[in-house]
């Protein structure tokens, strides 16, 4: 997440910092962004693995996140076709 939004040189970079997505700077201090990511609940199962943005086009921040599959992290993808209902 963090490589991907600040890291010119990530190949997704284009995809995230370089169209404007950012980490919320709160979660610079880790611990807040283990009480966040901890504030959504546990895993509704254990397929939901990693986090994801609601808002596609919003940031990195509380009120933003959710738990997500893979399956799910995929049809998110801006180059997807697919959508997950």
């Amino acid at each position: 997440m963090r490589n991907r939004c600040n890291n010119p040189t990530n190949r997704d970079y284009h995809l995230y910092g370089g169209r404007g997505i950012k980490v919320c700077p709160q979660w610079d201090d880790f611990p807040t962004y283990v009480r966040d990511v901890e504030a959504l609940g546990p895993p509704p199962s254990p397929e939901h693995t990693t986090i994801d943005r609601i808002d596609n086009d919003g940031i990195y921040e509380p009120g933003n996140i959710r738990w997500a599959t893979q399956k799910e992290q995929r049809a998110n993808q801006r180059r997807s076709k697919l959508s997950v209902v």
